[in-house]
């Protein structure tokens, strides 16, 4: 029986480039979301948001009833 020998060397080199990138892809895009939601929910997303538009302005004027004063009879104070 005869052994052939190769010489093939497998050469596996990882360097830590790709997971760097990738986190800070990451962070960006979080803070985008973040910056989409906060825009979103303040600043007029949805009709009836805090930010956006209520409705029409309500003017409500009340009058109150004039009140006389009570007639005087004439007496002073005193006596």
């Amino acid at each position: 029986m005869t052994h052939e020998h190769h010489d093939r060397d497998v050469i596996v080199e990882r360097g830590g480039d790709g997971s760097g990138v990738g986190m800070i892809v990451g962070i960006i895009l979080a803070v985008i979301v973040v910056l989409a939601l906060v825009w979103f929910l303040f600043m007029g997303g949805f009709d009836g948001a805090p930010g956006g538009e209520q409705g029409q302005d309500q003017e409500i004027n009340i009058e109150a009833p004039e009140i006389q004063p009570p007639a005087d009879p004439g007496g002073g104070e005193g006596g």
